[in-house]
């Protein structure tokens, strides 16, 4: 069977914004039979060599499926899709942008939002500088977005995707909920990913599950 490595226990502050939200998510739309390897992070269960082989940047979440080991959300999504067939176009041209927007979730929408985070956390009170320019170039990632989304209901193709998992996670959990609120198209596409049954399902099962530290 399919084993999720996925968080037990996290730190307060990242607790419900984790990225194996992203697998558990995709695993409940697909209805993939699963079990969770629940990890202890401040316990450092990343750091033992025995997860290192599955995870070798020891980080959640990872995959073992009767022996295929995979790691990083945005490959372990992308596997799954193509092992169940689902949330993810048959066709050449569709598996393209669907894996074009995976990368662009992670690669460009992503960075910027992350890094304003994790200067929230380490210099809540300084680094100004740091921060302008942060927020500039998250300006510059959401805007062009706001322009892509125009008429489109997902993000890849005209059905949702795992590329909307992962571009809608990144969004979900940007430091500041007022820098979307320029952007009424990433919004509503937002929101419209996270009214999905699924998704709630994943994340009410999450809170239920992972203990903050």
């Amino acid at each position: 069977m399919l084993t999720l490595y996925g968080f037990s226990k996290v730190n307060r502050f990242a607790r419900g914004k984790t990225r194996d939200l992203r697998v558990l998510w995709a695993l409940e739309e697909m209805q993939l039979p699963y079990q969770i390897a629940g990890m202890d992070h401040p316990a450092h269960d990343l750091n033992a060599e025995s997860y290192r082989h599955l995870s070798p940047f020891e980080q959640i979440p990872s995959i073992d499926d009767d022996g295929m080991a995979v790691s990083e959300s945005g490959a372990i999504l992308i596997y799954l899709a193509k092992k169940s067939g689902r949330l993810i176009p048959e066709d050449r041209e569709g598996e393209t942008q669907v894996l074009r927007w995976s990368f662009a979730a992670m690669n460009s929408i992503e960075p910027p939002l992350l890094n304003l985070m994790v200067l929230g956390w380490t210099s809540p009170d300084s680094a100004e500088k740091h921060r302008e320019f942060l927020l500039g170039w998250s300006h510059r990632m959401l805007g062009n977005l706001e322009r892509w989304m125009e008429g489109r209901e997902y993000i890849a193709t005209d059905a949702f995707t795992v590329a909307d998992i992962l571009a809608v996670h990144v969004l979900s959990v940007v430091p500041d909920e007022a820098l979307l609120t320029p952007y009424p198209r990433v919004l509503a596409y937002r929101d419209r990913c996270l009214a999905r049954p699924a998704w709630k399902r994943t994340f009410e099962a999450y809170c239920g599950r992972v203990e903050a530290a």
